[in-house]
């Protein structure tokens, strides 16, 4: 059973929309005995970094997604929720994160290295490029997912970087490590390839239950 971590700044509805069509189990809560029962976990995200990091300290839930995780509950991290999982960011101010992962989270530029200026936010299909064997990966090829962000992260740990994508920055697109997981896209909105990873997930949480 997955539980979707309702901290107020979640894209809730099409992530639970698209659990329900792949037919797996799911609740969506903000308390923490709830979503003690759940066999993995999921932490969605949409606007500040230093609001949701602000909102998560506030209400428990921030010590409560750090001890389980440190039991071995497996935890994905969508968009904002993925960006949340590294150490730091400077959006609206500097704040800390999780630091389950190791880097950092920037801002595009919008000039390349040759002066030349690129929309922000970075907003639209763009193709996955892998970068290392995961589960989460199985039946995924090079395909295009959806993006709405204008913030990436950028990290020196290569070990982390299961898949990325280009938008003149190379963007960590889906990362992992041990039970920690994030995408950057979204995909719940990302057809077969953002489903299939929702699959691919929900499936290894079944298999940690076990």
């Amino acid at each position: 059973m997955i539980g979707i971590i309702d901290y107020g700044m979640g894209n809730l509805y099409s992530v639970s929309k698209a659990l329900e069509r792949l037919g797996y189990d799911y609740f969506v809560s903000e308390v923490e005995e709830d979503l003690a029962k759940a066999t993995g976990l999921i932490l969605p995200g949409v606007g500040s970094f230093r609001d949701a990091m602000s909102i998560l300290t506030e209400t428990g839930l921030r010590t409560f997604i750090e001890k389980e995780v440190e039991a071995g509950k497996p935890l994905l991290g969508i968009c904002l929720g993925m960006q949340l999982l590294f150490e730091e960011s400077h959006e609206n101010g500097h704040a800390e994160g999780f630091s389950f992962l190791p880097g950092k989270v920037k801002k595009f530029p919008g000039k390349d290295a040759s002066g030349l200026t690129y929309k922000v936010p970075h907003m639209g299909w763009n193709r996955l490029v892998h970068q290392k064997d995961s589960f989460l990966m199985n039946e995924v090829g090079d395909e295009h997912v959806y993006f709405v962000h204008s913030y990436y992260v950028d990290t020196d740990d290569r070990d982390v970087l299961i898949a990325s994508a280009d938008y003149v920055e190379e963007v960590p697109a889906v990362v992992g490590k041990g039970k920690v997981f994030g995408t950057q896209f979204h995909p719940e909105k990302s057809s077969h390839a953002g489903l299939t990873i929702l699959k691919n997930y929900a499936q290894y949480v079944e298999r940690n239950e076990a």
